[in-house]
């Protein structure tokens, strides 16, 4: 019933330099490091706004960085991006028609407000604030309405065309081309829109892409031609925005530099220019070293100890709306149809080969020894940051079972020859398994080589996949064509607010990269999306059913939870890192004199 933004988390970047030379770390997991014992930090403890209580000064610069180790698209538009790179890089010029509690329920504080109509099945939004775009021109319920106009166009070439969208009464036959207009989204006035659905379901009361949060200049987009639309300079280089910034110079894969939106609802920005610029991994500890940064997006937890007490900075913390996991390749995408077919004789079809693939790895020894207590063992497909709907005691795949690993595949014919090292499938054909993982970082490779000792050691011949890492734009342009050199990826996910996740697994989500279908998964989602869901008892026991469904599968496995860190310089103030902030930080952030 869902679809929403989800972004593909940074390269894992991980962290296995020493200590966890084979895959059996977890039967030692209280020493390492020649012997010490990990200490652990806890993000619940961090800060999570700068501590500067100084008025900032006016006419500042601020410098910031976003640690990848490739480039970024470019596609600054919230209906074209993918990737949680282009979304660092649209905060300070971006924004939300929404804001939300600290349950990511929307609120009133926003620039637009939603009020929910379960009944009547529909949800109008009005625009609360005098804000315009930064060419001048006011935000108008066009603006609300164009996004969904392009979403649901036969030419999009996005990947946001899913359920959610469907589910808005006459979007299929604007999608088909049988309409000219969508039925459903009505324009009340100037400043109200009203969107008529055929279902209603709980993540609607979220602010997340259940009901679209962003707006789009309808006085330019509406004369752009949707077919290569994702190409234009109204979406890579020209961009038009209502947040505290513009971005006034983009070099292309690089850097970004925003100076004020003049024409901002809200408080009067404080910096005269941020710059946001890449930042590769392998230096970004030196460049705080010789402070050239002052805030940095997108830290790498795995080397912590080395910069957290870098003189001129502090760290803020937070958990992370994301996990990492290990996902199966089980079918394809069909395109005409706009949906996942699962293929029963894909070689990772049987379950019990991935249920031991899962046991076989140690993520508790990689969490505790290598991000020092910031990242966990994920015990369940929803982490624990939705208190309210993750599984605590489910038990997963969060601890190593070397002898559980063995009998499964055991028992389900996956056994050598004599004299061989690894196992051969049920047929008694080799099985050489193709694993996908991605660059970035130092410790990327060796990771990426645990995993597979770990695999190796319950005799299973896994490859990396082109016989080498991939780079993140590569490893996903892989995953979404369904590559047959990929039978097996790790990669991460950036949740959006709403703790359902049909917009990642449903059989219409262009998300779902394993392609994993079947009727209990449906049922399920559609279960936790339904309008008995709007019972919170109710909506938490299916996702309870559910999580059960998905360890038992294995299409996918989680593997951690993440924290997400923030080295900030002393000199920055005003700025509020939390989710539930109820104006935009990026207005209120600044820099004073403090060196």
């Amino acid at each position: 019933m869902k679809y929403k933004k989800l972004f593909s988390v940074v390269a894992l970047g991980a962290a296995v330099t020493v200590g966890l030379s084979a895959c059996g770390g977890g039967k030692s997991d209280k020493k390492s490091n020649g012997g010490k014992t990990e200490k652990t930090e806890d993000v619940s403890k961090f800060p999570v706004k700068t501590s500067n209580q100084e008025k900032a000064k006016e006419g500042g610069t601020l410098e910031a960085a976003v640690v990848m180790d490739t480039q970024f698209k470019g596609m600054f538009s919230e209906t074209f991006s993918e990737d949680n790179y282009d979304a660092q890089f649209m905060q300070p010029s971006h924004e939300s028609l929404f804001t939300s509690n600290g349950n990511f329920e929307t609120t009133d504080d926003g620039v637009a407000k939603k009020d929910i109509d379960v009944d009547g099945k529909k949800i109008t939004i009005t625009i609360t604030k005098d804000a315009k775009w930064s060419d001048g021109k006011p935000l108008v319920a066009d603006d609300i309405i164009q996004p969904y106009l392009i979403i649901g166009n036969k030419d999009y070439s996005g990947i946001r065309y899913g359920e959610d969208f469907q589910n808005i009464v006459g979007m299929d036959e604007y999608h088909d081309g049988k309409a000219d207009t969508i039925s459903g989204i009505k324009k009340v006035d100037d400043k109200t829109v009203e969107i008529s659905y055929k279902e209603m379901n709980p993540g609607m009361k979220q602010t997340s892409e259940t009901v679209w949060t962003s707006a789009m200049p309808s006085h330019i987009f509406k004369d752009i031609p949707v077919k290569g639309m994702e190409s234009s300079d109204a979406v890579r280089k020209n961009i038009v925005t209502f947040g505290p910034y513009k971005m006034e110079k983009i070099n292309t894969g690089e850097s970004v530099e925003y100076t004020p939106n003049e024409y901002y609802y809200g408080e009067k920005p404080k910096l005269s220019k941020i710059t946001m610029r890449v930042a590769p991994s392998s230096s970004i500890v030196e460049s705080l070293k010789a402070k050239k940064y002052d805030m940095v997006f997108s830290m790498p937890t795995d080397n912590y100890p080395n910069y957290k007490d870098i003189e001129g900075y502090e760290i803020l913390g937070r958990q992370d709306l994301a996990y990492t996991y290990i996902g199966f390749k089980l079918g394809k995408w069909d395109g005409a149809k706009g949906e996942s077919v699962y293929n029963p004789d894909s070689k990772m079809a049987n379950k019990s080969l991935r249920q031991a693939m899962g046991y076989a790895i140690d993520n508790a020894a990689v969490a505790n020894k290598f991000y020092n207590g910031l990242r966990q063992p994920a015990n369940a497909i929803v982490p624990p940051i939705f208190d309210e709907f993750s599984d605590k005691s489910l038990v997963g795949y969060s601890k190593q079972d070397i002898d559980k690993a063995n009998k499964l595949l055991d028992e389900a014919g996956y056994k050598k020859k004599d004299g061989e090292e690894f196992r051969r499938d049920p047929k008694g054909e080799k099985l050489e398994i193709n694993f996908a993982s991605m660059s970035g970082g130092e410790t990327a490779q060796p990771l990426a080589e645990y995993y597979m000792d770990c695999w190796k050691e319950i005799g299973l011949d896994v490859k990396l996949s082109t016989g080498r890492l991939i780079e993140f734009q590569s490893f996903y342009d892989k995953l979404k064509n369904d590559s047959p050199d990929v039978d097996v990826y790790q990669a991460a996910w950036g949740l959006s607010s709403d703790p359902s996740q049909s917009g990642l697994y449903g059989p219409k989500a262009a998300f779902n990269y394993t392609r994993f279908v079947s009727d209990e998964n449906t049922k399920l989602l559609n279960e936790i999306d339904s309008e008995k869901s709007f019972d919170g008892k109710y909506r938490t026991d299916k996702f309870k059913e559910w999580q059960e469904y998905v360890a038992d599968e294995a299409f996918v496995i989680p593997t951690l939870f993440r924290d997400a860190v923030l080295p900030v310089s002393d000199k920055v103030t005003g700025f509020d890192w939390a989710y539930d902030v109820t104006s935009n930080p990026w207005s209120h952030v600044g820099v004073t004199d403090k060196k």
